[in-house]
């Protein structure tokens, strides 16, 4: 019977708890605030970070997972009796992060060919960012207990991650701007004039999908984009930051509007904060054919 492990990175903001429980392998982010540098969900939890966030005037960065760490962690799933490894990304247009990961898949085969009939490795570029694919990896590790075979779960993970939209606001264009996301010009004046941005993630790309006046119309523009575009009747999750009061309020009024409440709630962590600020709500789910 086959023996798989569901991996991923930290930026999919999976809990603790539901790494625990469905024995997802997560690997953390390095991040670095000027010349300290720190271990994602193991040197401080979320909120101990935005806090860090606040106080500190820089730029602060994330590193990439190195292939040498893929090796290692092929090599002791190989010793563990893993027949299978699927590992989901960070998307692969923010960091290098997933091609790191193939290549340490295809040195791991060359080194040792003689395993190629027994163990698989799978990478998928997650194509997204937080619960986009944090989600596509829990509902994995779900599949994998349930004895549902490696390719099935690949084949799951890509329609999800694929077909996946994230509508979210951050409530400062602070962090856009350090971290170029956003013009400096263009945020100094949107921040004048009281504009928020909403984003748009997917198929790889983040673009400012539009703009509303004041933080008070956020989740309503956030409502109106989701039911425009999500699959009716399907699962839906809330990404958010420091505020749990926008998350709650956020998914009080979609479980109004569609009739059933989000299936997960996803606290963006350190490598999704540096670059969205620390207060930010939005929705994830998987958008309707066009």
């Amino acid at each position: 019977m086959a023996k798989i492990l569901i991996m991923t990175d930290s930026a999919s903001d999976i809990s603790e708890e539901t790494e625990k429980e469905l024995k997802i392998k997560i690997i953390p982010f390095k991040v670095a605030l000027g010349e300290k540098s720190y271990v994602s969900r193991v040197d401080f939890t979320n909120e101990e970070f935005y806090k860090m966030l606040d106080e500190f005037d820089g730029m602060p960065t994330h590193s990439q997972i190195t292939s040498f760490e893929f090796t290692e962690l092929f090599e002791q799933a190989f010793a563990d009796g893993y027949s299978d490894v699927i590992y989901v990304s960070i998307n692969k247009e923010g960091s290098a992060t997933y091609s790191n990961a193939v290549m340490a898949s295809k040195q791991f085969f060359e080194e040792h060919p003689e395993r190629s009939d027994s163990f698989r490795i799978y990478t998928v570029d997650g194509m997204t960012y937080t619960g986009g694919y944090g989600y596509a990896v829990t509902q994995a590790a779900v599949k994998a207990s349930k004895g549902e075979s490696a390719a099935s779960i690949v084949e799951f993970i890509e329609d999800w991650v694929k077909n996946c939209t994230i509508f979210f606001a951050p409530y400062t264009l602070k962090y856009a701007r350090k971290s170029g996301r956003i013009p400096q010009a263009a945020a100094f004046a949107g921040e004048l004039m009281g504009l928020r941005p909403i984003m748009r993630i997917q198929d790889n790309k983040i673009v400012t999908n539009s703009k509303v006046r004041g933080d008070k119309n956020i989740i309503p523009e956030i409502i109106k984009l989701t039911a425009e575009e999500m699959i009716p009747h399907t699962p839906y999750s809330i990404v958010y930051g420091n505020d749990r009061t926008v998350a709650d309020e956020l998914a009080s009024l979609l479980t109004k509007k569609f009739g059933y409440p989000p299936t997960e709630f996803y606290q963006i962590g350190a490598a999704v904060a540096i670059n969205a600020g620390p207060k930010v709500v939005g929705t994830i789910f998987k958008r309707k054919n066009r």
